[in-house]
């Protein structure tokens, strides 16, 4: 198959890119704003703690540990689909404790490591993390975002939130492993030529994890540009090459995701769309969610329909289920994609993710409905 192909030095591709450079460029003749008021559209917050974790995930990759750990779990797993199971079980567990898009920061850069040693459909392990990480992480309130959000609004407790969201999270894991069991094979894993291993820098290793440690509480204290300060001044003085291979483009796709979606969501026709159709509660409200992130996202749906929908456990389950489908759904998408450093990887995602999103959606609602 042509995925297993792997080349690490395949580049990630930028069609993403410049399609919402070209859509940031016609909102700013259609709709213009001051150049303040523009950047005031992006959630520096996001964009901060995703350039603290890249320049982290470099340094782990440059460690050599990566390199180590796949040749430990290529020794133990012996089938394609033993592997999946183990990877996309891990990125579904990870995802409900420390966020969907920490997982994937954790495992797409293992998982990439593991296809330079074998023969694997990479692309398809890691769309299969991607779904995984969007399905576990509906579970908790901490596991994503829009949970978060819904979460401080439902008044709900802890375990009260989890119970609400454990039918739909339930549904979506069956989905998910049904997933894995069609599309990756019951095959021996075919081992590559054995190369030169990677070097081990200890030290570079426990440097990044004293580093991600100290972010993670930064981050929970909201001292972002501290956080930053100490991620990048002890990069810049004890390896600048880690700095150098940050994936800049990712951290420009996604802010310019924030300016045009959240532009999108400004309009005036979206906003009488929403006066108009009846979402408030059962089916349309889910209905609505799931659309509405197909469009924008799903964190922005959260917040945009959150004035009109009164059904708090519908829009909880049409966001979540909503982060399949398109990529633009979850920003776990496009952060996986970009990871893995797939040329192809857009077509690869919807492939399986728009059917995926169609059985979900679908047994989800008779769910509900049931």
């Amino acid at each position: 198959m042509t995925e297993s192909s792997y080349s690490p030095a395949a580049p990630g591709g930028n069609g993403l890119l410049w399609v919402l450079l070209a859509a940031a460029a016609v909102l700013a003749v259609w709709q213009p704003r001051a150049p303040l008021a523009t950047l005031q559209l992006v959630d520096w917050q996001t964009i901060g703690a995703l350039a603290g974790l890249l320049a982290i995930t470099q340094a782990v990759e440059r460690s050599g540990m990566l390199q180590a750990t796949a040749e430990r779990l290529l020794a133990r797993v012996s089938t394609l689909r033993g592997l999946a199971l183990l990877l996309t079980a891990a990125a579904a567990s990870l995802s409900a404790l420390v966020t969907n898009d920490v997982s994937l920061f954790l495992l797409v850069p293992l998982t990439r490591v593991l296809a330079t040693q074998a023969h694997l459909p990479l692309a398809r392990l890691v769309v299969l993390q991607a779904l995984a990480v969007n399905a576990g992480s509906a579970l908790t309130p901490i596991g994503n975002p829009q949970n978060l959000y819904l979460w401080h609004r439902s008044g709900e407790s802890f375990v009260g939130f989890m119970g609400m969201m454990a039918p739909t999270v339930g549904v979506m894991l069956f989905w998910l492993f049904a997933a894995v069991w069609i599309l990756v094979p019951r095959t021996p894993i075919a081992l590559r030529p054995v190369g030169e291993a990677a070097a081990l820098q200890p030290r570079l290793l426990a440097v990044a994890a004293a580093l991600f440690v100290a972010f993670v509480v930064a981050l929970d204290r909201h001292w972002l540009l501290a956080g930053l300060g100490l991620v990048f001044g002890v990069f810049a003085l004890a390896a600048p090459r880690v700095l150098r291979g940050i994936d800049w483009a990712l951290l420009l796709t996604i802010a310019l995701m924030f300016v045009v979606l959240r532009q999108v969501a400004e309009l005036p026709a979206v906003a009488a769309l929403l006066q108009q159709w009846p979402i408030a509660e059962g089916w349309r409200a889910y209905l609505a969610a799931i659309l509405a992130s197909q469009l924008i996202s799903n964190v922005p749906a959260t917040i945009l329909l959150d004035g009109t929908v009164r059904d708090l456990p519908a829009l909880a389950a049409g966001v979540s289920v909503g982060g399949f489908g398109c990529v633009l759904g979850s920003l776990a998408n496009l952060i996986a994609l970009r990871l893995a450093r797939l040329p192809d990887g857009l077509a690869a995602f919807h492939r399986i993710s728009i059917p995926f999103l169609l059985a979900c959606a679908a047994s989800a609602a008779l769910l509900r409905l049931g």
